[in-house]
């Protein structure tokens, strides 16, 4: 890869020449802006970009290298963000027109702890309103940088775009019913939902608070360990953030997993799934057979019960999240969102109580599978590389709709970390992902295993011609 690819470059890559003055922060930040400037008008990934804001970034974090004081492997490496996660005196309007003007007085957590690792903003991407399934009317969305007819993903879709069309070395999501997962997938990166707890989610607008998960998304597993590091552990502010040990995620890489017991539920992982992606599953199961790893069958528990009950879930709390200003402020509302809220608004005490009950027992299931397996090794959609067109009838196409959800809403309801990784891709070129799934706060497993399957394979490296 020459140096004017130098966009395509790995985080810890890039890093390290900054951090070994190979490279000045400014100089690449300059050549992200240019970029970014060049490109995102035709994809259109970028809410808002801080060019001033990186510039001075750079420039402090080039001073501090020089003189010694190298914050870790972020340290003046451009990263971008999400439009939810509060960024003191920058715009920050959650996909939505009624927060267009909203400056926060202070970051969120995970912002300050992007800047306390030394990382370079270069600005806010684009999300669905609310972080739901549909972005505001108002809002042109993102463009899938494979194909502008691909879909780009759910509401971290900027996230996604962006990360792979090489506007930013790595970048946050969040992921509620699958909003890592989904655009990782369709953009062909590797997306990180960690356990439940693990990131702080002080200074991030809200969607369905007890499933709301903050995750990087990224060119490979190593750098998704690098951001994790850095944004994960306890908070003061945010008494759900776990007081859970955080690990060195990048500790010496273990290729051999002859210890790894991955667990692979064949009928519901492989009945139900396209021609494509049942070849990158099978693809990714010979890898990690020749890596080491002892494939067990194990039968998943029913899910679908927890898929249907996945929207109702997702609507309470979000009509919570909205009370200040739904009704009041409906008619700034788009439809989707609209119809979720009222949904939630709607529900009866005794009907959403039958939710929870359910929600828990199924949660107590999985969580018993981890008795006998290290991992679970599922699709990450049923269907891939899904049109923009087919994705358009989501909403009343329940053979899509269960598609699409079956493998990712099941794990924001027990709160499983899961990482998704480029397996393949289509016979059109476009890309296919898997996941790996671990018991709660097992991060350094997924890492550890994802980085051992990048290791012997190349489909992470594969980038769009943008």
């Amino acid at each position: 890869m020459s140096n004017t690819d130098i966009h395509f470059f790995e985080l810890l890559q890039v890093g390290q020449q900054i951090q070994s003055r190979e490279r000045s922060s400014v100089e690449v930040t300059r050549h992200m802006l240019a970029r970014i400037e060049a490109v995102d008008s035709r994809i259109r990934s970028y809410a808002l970009a801080t060019a001033d804001q990186a510039m001075e970034d750079a420039e402090r974090a080039d001073t501090e290298i020089a003189t010694g004081h190298t914050r870790g492997p972020l340290h003046g490496v451009p990263l971008a963000v999400k439009d939810l996660f509060w960024t003191a005196g920058i715009p920050t309007s959650h996909g939505m027109s009624i927060h267009s003007q909203f400056r926060p007085t202070e970051d969120a957590t995970v912002i300050r702890r992007l800047r306390d690792a030394g990382a370079v903003l270069l600005g806010k991407l684009k999300q669905t309103e609310g972080a739901f399934a549909d972005h505001h009317p108002s809002i042109t969305p993102p463009l899938n940088p494979w194909s502008p007819s691909l879909w780009p993903g759910a509401s971290s879709s900027g996230s996604g775009v962006a990360t792979a069309a090489g506007l930013c070395f790595g970048s946050l999501g969040t992921d509620t019913g699958g909003s890592i997962r989904f655009p990782s997938a369709a953009n062909g990166v590797t997306g990180l939902k960690p356990t439940w707890g693990r990131v702080s989610r002080h200074g991030s607008f809200e969607l369905a608070a007890s499933m709301d998960h903050i995750g990087p998304m990224t060119r490979s597993a190593a750098d998704a360990g690098a951001i994790l590091a850095a944004i994960a552990g306890p908070d003061p502010l945010d008494p759900t953030a776990a007081h859970v040990p955080v690990p060195n995620y990048l500790s010496p890489l273990t290729d051999n997993l002859t210890d790894l017991r991955i667990g692979v539920d064949t009928t519901w992982t492989m009945n139900s799934v396209d021609a494509a992606t049942k070849s990158v599953l099978a693809a990714a199961l010979q890898t990690f057979s020749m890596l080491g790893a002892r494939i067990h069958e194990i039968s998943f528990p029913d899910a679908e019960q927890a898929v249907r009950d996945w929207v109702p879930l997702c609507a309470v709390e979000t009509a919570v999240a909205h009370e200040s200003t739904f009704p009041s402020r409906k008619a700034e509302y788009g439809p989707g969102l609209t119809h979720l809220i009222e949904t939630g608004a709607g529900m009866a005490a005794m009907d959403y109580q039958k939710l929870l009950l359910r929600r828990a027992a199924f949660s107590g299931r999985v969580r018993a599978l981890f008795a006998s397996v290290d991992l679970l090794l599922i699709p990450t959609t049923a269907f891939a590389a899904q049109s923009v067109e087919r994705m358009a009838t989501f909403g009343e196409d329940a053979e899509l709709f269960a598609g699409m959800l079956r493998y990712t809403c099941p794990f924001d309801l027990t709160g499983n970390p899961t990482i998704t990784l480029p397996g393949g891709c289509t016979q059109e070129g476009a890309p296919v992902a898997f996941q790996l799934v671990a018991r709660h706060f097992a991060e350094d497993m997924l890492i550890n295993t994802g980085r051992a399957f990048q290791q012997a394979t190349d489909w992470h490296k594969r980038h769009p011609a943008v």
